[in-house]
C-alpha cells in the first residue's frame, strides 16, 4: 500500500511540475487519491486550496500562469481567453490584472471570481500555451477585437514581431467561419495588412530595396549570395549582415516558421545577423528599416531620408 502511495506521490509531483504547481480534484482522483487522503494532505499543508476542487501542490510561490491555470481548472471544461489568453500569446505589452477570463462552450452559473464567457469553439479555436489551455491566437484576437477594435492592428503587430508569429491561413480560416462575430470587421481590416499583394514580386522588392539603399548612401550588398547552404537575398560579407526580402504570405505557416528559425540558427552559428523585411515594411516603415541596416553596418553619419 505504501509503495502504491509513493508512486501516486511521484506522479502527482510530475503532474504539478507540468502544470505550474496546480492540480484539480479530478486529477487527484485519477492518480488514486481518495477524499480522505486529499483531506489529510490539506490538513498537513501538502495541498493548498485555491478554488473549489483546485489545489496548489507543496508550495505557495505561485506564478501568474499558476493562477490562470487554476481559473481554467475551476471552471472546467473551458479555456483561458480574452485578455488572459492575449498575455500568454504575447499580444499585450503589459500583463493584465484583475479577474481571469475563461471561455466555456456550455452555460453554467456565473462565478464572481472570474470573467466567464460562453461561445461555441471549434477544435481549431483552442490551443495550449505554456501548459495552459487557451483560445487559439486567432480566436483570441477576434474576441479582443470585439472589446477593443482600435487596438487590433497593434496586437497583430506584436504577434508578428514575437515568438509565435502570425499564421495568415489560420486567421483567414477563422474569419471564414466566424462572420457575425462582433470583432469580425475589426479583425478583417487588421488582417488586410498581411494579405499578400499579387502584384508584388521578389525581384520587385529587391529593386526597391536597392534603390532605397542607393538614395540613402548605404553600401550596396551582394545579391542572392549563398552561405551555409542558404541563399541570402542581400548580404554584406564584411559586416556579416543579411537581409531577407519577402511578401508576408510566404511566411504564413508553421512549416515556414520552423524553417525560418532553423535558417536563423544556422546563420547565427556562422556569426551572421539576419534581418527580415516585408513589402509592407518597405512601404510604411522604410526609414526604420534603413536605420536598422545602417546601425548593423556601422554607417557613421547616416540619416534616414527616403
Amino acid at each position: 500500500m505504501r509503495g502504491k502511495q509513493r508512486r501516486a506521490d511521484v506522479e502527482l509531483s510530475e503532474l504539478a511540475t507540468r502544470q505550474h504547481g496546480v492540480v484539480s480534484t479530478r486529477q487527484l482522483e485519477a492518480l488514486g487519491f481518495s477524499d480522505a487522503v486529499i483531506t489529510a494532505e490539506l490538513r498537513l499543508g501538502r495541498l493548498r486550496r485555491l478554488h473549489r476542487r483546485v489545489y496548489a501542490v507543496g508550495h505557495e510561490a505561485l506564478t501568474w500562469e499558476s493562477w490562470c491555470l487554476a481559473a481554467v481548472a475551476a471552471n472546467a471544461p473551458c479555456v483561458a481567453s480574452h485578455w488572459s489568453a492575449a498575455w500568454l500569446w504575447g499580444l499585450m505589452r503589459s500583463r493584465p490584472s484583475g479577474k481571469f477570463h475563461v471561455t466555456a462552450t456550455t452555460r453554467r452559473h456565473r462565478r464572481r471570481d472570474f470573467h466567464v464567457h460562453f461561445a461555441e469553439l471549434a477544435d481549431q479555436d483552442t490551443s495550449s500555451v505554456q501548459g495552459v489551455p487557451v483560445t487559439s491566437v486567432a480566436r483570441t484576437a477576434l474576441d479582443l477585437a470585439a472589446l477593443d477594435a482600435g487596438g487590433t492592428s497593434a496586437r497583430l503587430k506584436r504577434l508578428e514581431d514575437g515568438e509565435h508569429r502570425l499564421d495568415l491561413r489560420e486567421f483567414e480560416a477563422l474569419l471564414a467561419r466566424s462572420k457575425g462575430h462582433k470583432g469580425w470587421a475589426a479583425l478583417s481590416r487588421a488582417v488586410d495588412l498581411y494579405r499578400p499583394d499579387p502584384t508584388v514580386t521578389r525581384s520587385g522588392l529587391e529593386r526597391r530595396f536597392r534603390a532605397l539603399l542607393r538614395r540613402s548612401g548605404l553600401p550596396a550588398p551582394s545579391m542572392n549570395f549563398v552561405v551555409g547552404g542558404y541563399e541570402l537575398d542581400c548580404y554584406w560579407p564584411e559586416h556579416l549582415l543579411a537581409v531577407e526580402l519577402d511578401t508576408y504570405g510566404t511566411h504564413g505557416s508553421r512549416l515556414s516558421f520552423e524553417e525560418d528559425r532553423k535558417r536563423q540558427r544556422v546563420l547565427g552559428m556562422l556569426g551572421i545577423t539576419l534581418e527580415r523585411v516585408t513589402d509592407r515594411q518597405l512601404d510604411s516603415e522604410a526609414d526604420e528599416v534603413l536605420r536598422a541596416v545602417a546601425a548593423r553596418l556601422g554607417a557613421a553619419g547616416y540619416s534616414a531620408s527616403t
